[in-house]
């Protein structure tokens, strides 16, 4: 349900309407025929990009499909990048650039995610499966969903326990972590500064999958910028919500 809506009301509404509560409801109430949410996306964004709607549309639907890095952007889209994602990020505020924790303004070891849940969603299985919509194979993107849907939920997930942990007003900094490889990410940090508390954290669906030794292992760079720190190493799940 938040990996659709977002909690966005009109969205909620849609679902609630169908009596789309489970999985399976949800799923089908999407890829219907007649369905709201097939063309929503488009409605929203095609008027207020202009003539430059497919480009900017390429551009979203890389950083949905998990190309976040401006050149992983640019390589997917066979188009210079930096300029849309400069207007995603500052004038529309759809896309926001995002840096691991620790790391400088002026870093470039920098992603970029879509802000919207239902949008990111729109983009990386409606616009992207569009040619089979467009012959009414609804099927055929119900599948897809379902196969992506454990992988795909699982960073929702993780968007969705950085959101509580912001709206707890207790944290200075609600972040996540990747060195400058690529590797060693951490879901969750959560830093309270003038109490000097650090909550690092892995977010799987299932609870079974959290090693929190792992977890201790790519935390190094952390520990030592935060020595002495009172630090908590969590797992969160579907358990958690």
């Amino acid at each position: 349900f938040y990996m659709i809506s977002g909690g966005v009301a009109k969205y909620v509404e849609q679902l609630v309407m169908q009596s789309a509560f489970t999985n399976e409801k949800i799923l089908d109430a999407v890829t219907q025929t007649g369905s709201y949410f097939i063309d929503e996306g488009r409605d929203v964004l095609s008027e207020e990009f202009g003539k430059e709607y497919s480009n900017y549309f390429s551009v979203m639907a890389a950083i949905a499909s998990g190309k976040t890095t401006r050149g992983e952007i640019t390589s997917h889209i066979g188009l210079e990048s930096g300029g849309y994602l400069d207007k995603l990020e500052k004038e529309y505020n759809l896309v926001s650039r995002q840096r691991p924790y620790l790391q400088g303004e002026n870093t470039r070891n920098v992603r970029y995610f879509i802000n919207d849940n239902f949008l990111n969603f729109w983009f990386r299985f409606i616009y992207k499966y569009r040619s089979a919509i467009e012959i009414g194979n609804f099927g055929y993107v119900r599948d897809k969903i379902s196969a992506d849907y454990e992988t795909y939920s699982g960073f929702i997930l993780e968007r969705y326990f950085r959101q509580v942990y912001k709206e707890t007003g207790f944290y200075s900094t609600v972040s996540n972590y990747w060195n400058r490889s690529g590797k060693d990410e951490i879901d969750l940090i959560a830093v309270n500064q003038n109490e000097k508390q650090i909550v690092i954290a892995e977010c799987k669906r299932n609870p079974q999958r959290i090693d929190i030794d792992i977890l201790k292992e790519k935390s190094n760079a952390i520990l030592n910028a935060h020595k002495k720190w009172d630090t908590q190493f969590i797992g969160l799940s579907l358990d958690d919500m």
